[in-house]
């Protein structure tokens, strides 16, 4: 029996039955004294005492009131005013039998039923104890009769038939109630499970990449998850139960058209453009047809196409720096050839001319092959932290001085700022001396033509490589970070691809920055947050 923590009292469950139970004595009351006033006359029972009858009825209707206020308050608690009322319904009705006329009056049936009510409501405890307690009424108010010579010694067996009565009904309302609460349990426990399932079903859907929508074969929104919203780009709120033509026209539109072409029970795979993305959308029943209910699955298609690039950008990643290996020790032969032959000055000036252009082409496609090799080592960081402002001044003096720079063409702008950064310093190496060099070849090399500066945003570091070129045409923007792309016949256009990834390997991000005039690569580096 389950106790609340207030008082030790049950279950508002418990207490509902014992209530009803009052009502039962309130009308049962009601009901001796009515046949009290409409049978006495009759006299149908025999040896009845109408004055007992009479007192004894008001008693009891008395009684059922009183126990009816009881069982309203909840005083006192549950397990001692069951057992004591029952124990008086017994009482009165053994009482009420002797001023009827005993056992043949038939009231002693009521027994049973107060019996069986009383252990159904206790869930089978005590029950053989009302029915003991009932069968010794039983058998002395019997006793009683014989004695004062209103019964014979025959109508002995009808008591003890009916105290027989009370004891199956005891039993047997026993069993029911033990078999009642263990299926009580068993329910409780599978609600809870369910309720757990269903717990972790939503968590799941919720935390998916996936959109997740499920209708039913009306194609009423029943179910969804947030990333739906977000692909659908749902931003008003959704009511319960909202019509799928509401939430997404389209959607609706698609998934009627799909099931009026008969596709039954089979799976679909559709795609669905909207103003923003194009989706893939996967059609699967709910249960054996669309008739009882569609679940939709939601991706986006764009993101599928970025994931299988970046798959063959791997795997031609891997092919590449397979073939790299594999060429650089037949370039290296060539290129000593070359510079053996160069020696020779016996050669014409037509032939040292060729001999020139293997030369510069050996050294291009060495370069090439270092570049695709760095790809390989992007996962292979080694991130410290770094004094930004002294690394950056440091990288400025010696960048002017290998490149042959003049001092004043190339600037550094750190804003009196001091931070510290965690980043691998060969990739920020790296990374810098590609953008400062392509933005010293692409600007007029005049003063201030090239600017490398610091700034802070709120969470982030910024630094610029700023050129006074003639910036980026339109028509190459789109593919500025893709590998191989290039404007110059000279170019390998791995240069920025691998700024990208190694930044990325970093936490970094780089990006191409619109001015007015020339070009601009922005690297945002996430602040280090204090201990």
């Amino acid at each position: 029996m389950t106790k609340s923590k207030a008082g030790g009292h049950p279950a508002t469950d418990f207490w509902q039955p014992l209530t009803l139970f009052g009502i039962y004595r309130v009308l049962l009351g009601i009901i001796f004294i009515a046949s009290y006033f409409l049978l006495q006359e009759t006299r149908i029972w025999l040896n009845y005492n109408p004055a007992s009858y009479l007192s004894f009825s008001l008693a009891y209707l008395s009684f059922g009131c009183l126990a009816l206020c009881l069982n309203v308050l909840r005083k006192p608690r549950f397990s001692i005013q069951l057992s004591l009322l029952t124990l008086m319904d017994i009482g009165f009705i053994i009482l009420l039998m002797y001023a009827s006329g005993g056992i043949k009056s038939g009231l002693g049936l009521l027994l049973i039923i107060t019996i069986a009510a009383a252990s159904l409501i206790s869930q089978g405890r005590l029950a053989l104890f009302y029915a003991a307690v009932a069968s010794i009424g039983l058998l002395l108010e019997q006793s009683y009769q014989m004695l004062i010579w209103n019964e014979d010694f025959g109508d002995y067996s009808h008591a003890v038939m009916l105290s027989i009565s009370c004891f199956a009904t005891a039993w047997l309302a026993h069993s029911f109630s033990k078999r009642a609460s263990l299926n009580a349990q068993l329910a409780s426990q599978r609600g809870i499970d369910l309720e757990n399932l269903a717990q972790v079903n939503q968590l799941v859907t919720q935390e998916m990449d996936d959109g997740v929508i499920v209708v039913d074969q009306a194609l009423t929104l029943r179910h969804r998850n947030r990333q739906a919203d977000f692909l659908l780009g749902i931003q008003s709120e959704v009511r319960a139960n909202q019509p799928l033509a509401e939430y997404v026209p389209e959607l609706a539109t698609l998934l009627q058209r799909w099931q009026q072409q008969g596709h039954g029970k089979q799976q679909g795979l559709i795609k669905l453009s909207l103003s923003k993305r194009d989706l893939r959308l996967k059609l699967m029943p709910v249960g054996e047809s669309y008739a009882q209910g569609t679940v939709i699955f939601i991706q986006d298609w764009s993101q599928l196409q970025t994931q299988a690039q970046q798959l063959k950008l791997a795997a031609l990643g891997r092919l590449t720096a397979n073939i790299a290996h594999e060429i650089r020790n037949p370039l290296s032969a060539i290129s000593h050839a070359t510079q053996l032959l160069q020696e020779d000055e016996s050669h014409d000036p037509a032939s040292q001319r060729m001999l020139q252009i293997i030369s510069d082409n050996v050294q291009r496609m060495e370069q090439m092959i270092k570049d695709v090799l760095e790809l390989n080592r992007r996962d292979r960081t080694r991130q410290q932290e770094i004094r930004l402002t002294d690394f950056l001044r440091e990288f400025h003096d010696q960048f002017y001085q290998v490149e042959k720079i003049p001092p004043q063409g190339f600037v550094l702008d750190t804003d009196v700022l001091e931070p510290t950064i965690m980043f691998d310093h060969r990739h920020l190496h790296q990374v810098l001396w590609n953008l400062c060099r392509n933005g010293w070849r692409h600007s007029r090399q005049r003063n201030g033509s090239l600017t490398l500066s610091l700034r802070s945003e709120a969470r982030k570091w910024l630094i610029e490589v700023h050129d006074d070129g003639n910036g980026i045409p339109d028509s190459a923007l789109a593919h500025l970070f893709e590998p191989f792309f290039t404007t110059e016949s000279t170019g390998t256009g791995l240069g920025l691809y691998i700024a990208r990834e190694l930044c990325e390997a970093n936490g970094a991000t780089i990006e191409h920055a619109a001015v007015e005039q020339g070009c601009s690569f922005v690297i945002h580096i996430e602040k280090i947050e204090p201990a």
